[in-house]
Order: C-alpha cells, then structure tokens, then sequence
C-alpha cells in the first residue's frame, strides 16, 4: 500500500471511529433523557424514520466530520501535543454545535430537546477526547519502539544541532532515528553520532543513509542553502530549519504571510496572559502566607531588635522586571554600616561573576547568621510580591551594582518579575556557578508554567530547612 492510500485509509479509520463515538453520544443523551422525545429510545431508531430528528442528527455529524478533518484531526503529527489536539477537537464541535441550533432554527425544528442537545455537545466531545488520548498513546508506544521510524540528516554539528540530537532522543516517541550530521567545519565522532561529511556530499548521504527527514541548524551562505533546498525537493524530502536566534524567543513564535511573504515572530502571544495569570496567583498565595506568618514575622523584628543596633528592615536596590527598580525588603542580617564595609571585602568574594558572597563575612550579626542559614531574612519579599514588584517564583533580583548591562543573558532575566525563590535557590543557592544560575533562570523562562512554580515552592521548603548552602 503506498503512502497516499495509506492516509486514506487512515482517515476513513479515524472517521469511522467518530462517527461511533458521535452515535453512542446520540444514545446516551436520549437515554438520560427519554421523556423529552415521543419514540422508543434505542441504538437502531436513531436514524429510523421513527426519529424525527434524525435529519438533524444526521446533519450534526456530517458537520463534525467536516471539521475534524478542516482542524487537522485525521492526521497524526508526532510533534502536537495531546492537549492541542483536544482543544481543536472542542473548538470543531462548538462550530458545529453553533450551526446545528442555527439549522434547527432556519428548519422550524422547535421542539428538540434543548437538554439532549447540551447532553449530545458534552458526550460527543468527551468521547472524542477520550479515543485520541488513546490513540496518541497507543501511537507513541509503537513508534517508541521502532516502528514506522525515519531515518534522519542533521545540517550543522554545533552547539544547536547537538542540542536538537539531546531534545530528540528524549522524545523516543517523534520517531526519528538520527544517522549524523552533515558539516563543512568538523569531521569524526561529535557525541555518539558521526559527522558523515560535508554539506557538499548531500545528496550522497542522503542516499546512502536511506534519509526521510533532514533539519538545518545552521546558516550556511545562500547558494549552498538554496542547493540543499533543490536536492531536497528534486529527492521529495521536507526540510525543517531550525529558526535563528531561538535560544531567545520566550515561548513559540507565529507564523503568518504578508502578501507572499512568510514571516517568523519571535514572541507568544499567550505572554501578557501568562504574566496576568501568574500575577494574581502570587498575589493571593503570598497574601494567605502573610497573614499565617504574621505572627512570625512580629517574634523575628523583635529578636533583630534586641539582637544589635538599627532598623529592623533592610532596603535594598533592584532591578525589577524590564529594568525598573525596586526596594526590595529583607530583615536586616548585617551591621548598620555594611555596605561602607564593603569596598574592603571585595577581594575576599568566594563565588565567580558579579554577586559579592563570602562564608564568613564579618559584617553579619548573631542573629543575621540565624536567619541567613535558613533564608528567614527573605520572608519581607512578601510584601515586594504583594505590591507587584516580585513574584514567589522567578530570577532572583541582583542588587543594580552587581548586574552586567552588556551581558545579553543578565538582561533576559529582566523579562519577567523577580522571585523569592526559583530553580538557583532549590539546586544550589550559593554553592552554584554564575554561568548555571544564568543557564537555570533562561530555561525557566522559557518553561514556566504553573505546575513549575508549585514544584519549586514545594522543593523550597526542605531546601530552606537543610539550610545547605545558604550563607
């Protein structure tokens, strides 16, 4: 059978499979509800002329036929997630559901039940879900262990085709079984994979390696790129480039057309959303935390004021997010005139890049040493958090003299609002080289989601208890 049948058979199986799905939502929405129509309920009288709805029924699934196939759902891409596969599977029945009232009304259907079409709306996408959840498992299962697999060319052997080798071969289930890479500039064993030649020596390879998939990860001049693009088309292979420049997009980028021109955008629109979303969670959890540490907050000012002279609270300057400053507050954990003491201490600094930390710095008090080991001098950012200068989770703010302006991966961490904690703080805290905390703030970045900050704020709290590398 080749590929073109192949699809067609594919889709008639995955129709025929909805349609079961979409008869069995029928069937139970009148079981439920047997009162609302005038006939026997059962699987063969719902397209019987016994049902005089059946026209209806009938219609209502032709449109959702209609749409699956419209949003792509008789397809399998190895790369969609499940989550946006049910979420076109909602918005096709929701179309057709908005159709099918519009129908009934044009048509003077005026008694269907208005319950069986809710119940009909909520089986029919339900099962829908249900099948292809199934389906995306099943199919991962089987291509994880070998089958349909595709043999697979990476152009360039640098930093980002061998970041694409590590993100592939964590994803057993995409399918693609790399043979090598093409280079002009490196030769033997990068990793575990060969450099099988140079990009001259492309369509040889691609021949002799049995190659289904090819991705670019470099930038070659632009008669070798075009040169790849023909052979690619004249042998009927896709070619998939890895766009430039995206270790600084924040999350996916658009794509669209202005005119005939095809244009990348490298931002999410789902950003400001992420931020608002993100805002009021921090809000209202450091909010409940506030009120039940309150308590301990009250015993901590007075033990400082009883410990050594001064103010409770220390203030210091920030960077916030996109460059604002900020006070930021902790307790105070070293002597009135620490930052005087400072210039003196510089050559003493015991970790790399710009952030000042010595073990035993002799500015800190008895009490401050109390409260550093198990970060209590933090708990304050509460009310940075509250007043929408920080957030629980994020980079951690560095105080403005310590931040390199000309250092472009300082500068990312200023996208997003600081945190009391984040991944520096869970993996490390001081013990940790600059280069990793830049490295885990980045990634953060660009994977944040709500399920990460919880499992920080999780993982924050045995940290903190431990009191293991915090001084």
């Amino acid at each position: 059978m080749n590929q073109r049948l192949r699809s067609i058979f594919i889709i008639c199986i995955y129709m025929a499979i909805d349609v079961a799905c979409i008869i069995l939502a029928f069937y139970l929405a009148l079981v439920f509800r047997p009162q609302t129509v005038s006939f026997s309920v059962s699987l063969p009288s719902i397209f019987s002329t016994v049902d005089p709805f059946r026209m209806l029924f009938m219609i209502w699934t032709m449109l959702i036929l209609f749409f699956h196939y419209t949003h792509g759902l008789y397809r399998t891409p190895r790369e969609q997630m499940e989550s946006v596969e049910i979420w076109e599977v909602i918005k096709s029945i929701f179309i057709s559901t908005l159709l099918v009232i519009v129908i009934a009304f044009l048509l003077r259907i005026q008694d269907f039940p208005r319950s069986v079409m809710i119940l009909n709306s909520v089986g029919i996408t339900v099962f829908c879900c249900i099948w292809r959840v199934l389906k995306k498992a099943v199919v991962n299962y089987l291509v994880s262990n070998g089958y349909n697999n595709f043999n697979t060319l990476i152009i360039g052997a640098g930093k980002v085709g061998m970041s694409l080798v590590s993100e592939i071969n964590r994803k057993p289930a995409l399918g693609l079984k790399i043979k090598g890479f093409l280079d002009d500039y490196k030769v033997g064993n990068c990793g575990n994979l060969r450099v099988l030649g140079r990009l001259e020596d492309f369509q040889e390879v691609i021949h002799r390696e049995f190659i289904h998939q090819i991705f670019i990860t470099i930038y070659p001049p632009h008669e070798a790129f075009i040169k790849l693009l023909e052979t690619a088309r004249e042998e009927g292979l896709a070619v998939r480039v890895v766009p430039q420049g995206y270790e600084y997009m924040a999350q996916d980028f658009v794509k669209f057309n202005i005119g005939i021109i095809p244009i990348l955008e490298y931002s999410d629109l789902d950003v400001d959303y992420h931020h608002r979303a993100k805002r009021v969670f921090d809000f209202v959890l450091s909010l409940l935390l506030l009120i039940c540490l309150l308590p301990l907050l009250i015993v901590l000012a007075i033990l400082l004021k009883c410990d050594s002279p001064g103010p409770v609270f220390y203030r210091s300057r920030r960077y916030g997010r996109y460059g604002r400053m900020f006070n930021m507050y902790k307790f105070r954990s070293m002597v009135t005139n620490a930052d005087d003491l400072l210039p003196g201490l510089k050559c003493k600094n015991e970790v790399d890049g710009p952030i000042f930390k010595i073990r035993k710095d002799p500015r800190i008090t008895r009490m401050g040493a109390f409260l550093r080991r198990y970060s209590l001098d933090e708990l304050p950012q509460i009310l940075n958090v509250l007043k929408g200068d920080m957030s629980l989770v994020g980079p951690r703010p560095f105080p403005i003299d310590q931040l390199e302006k000309e250092d472009l991966r300082q500068l990312r961490r200023l996208g997003i609002r600081p945190g009391i904690t984040g991944l520096w703080q869970i993996r490390g805290r001081s013990d940790v080289s600059f280069d990793k905390l830049l490295g885990w703030d980045i990634w953060y970045i660009k994977n944040w989601s709500f399920w990460l900050d919880l499992y920080i704020l999780f993982q924050t709290f045995p940290v903190v208890v431990k009191g293991k590398g915090a001084y």
